[in-house]
């Protein structure tokens, strides 16, 4: 029996940064369910389970800090913070990167947030 994908929502305020996230990610071989906005997010939130959620660097830190209240009240998951650049992290996420480290860091970041091992073995 193989192994299911790792669910991820994946959230942002910006479309376009959302739909190349969820490319970028179901090409990596996980399952994505994408949320644009505060509000989509916290229905996801509340009628659905995921393995992990990816805060996106477009929402407004005061946002962010808000959805992972909605995250940690409705879902026991992993969270992993997207941040503007020289942004400090938000406390309460498992793992935070910036966002402008490019598409192989946030793959590496979500191994490392699942606790998965990259393909290098790293």
């Amino acid at each position: 029996m193989a192994n299911r994908a790792p669910s991820i929502l994946s959230i942002s305020y910006d479309e376009s940064l959302l739909r190349t996230r969820e490319w970028l990610l179901r090409a990596s071989g996980y399952l994505v369910t994408s949320a644009l906005g505060f509000t989509e997010a916290a229905v996801h939130c509340s009628n659905s389970a995921f393995d992990l959620v990816i805060i996106g660097h477009s929402i407004p830190r005061n946002d962010r800090v808000a959805l992972i209240e909605q995250v940690r009240a409705h879902n026991h998951t992993r969270i992993l913070s997207l941040r503007r650049q020289g942004e400090e992290p938000i406390a309460g996420v498992h793992h935070s990167v910036e966002s402008a480290e490019g598409p192989d860091v946030l793959i590496a970041a979500v191994k490392a947030t699942l606790g998965q091992k990259s393909a290098s073995g790293d």
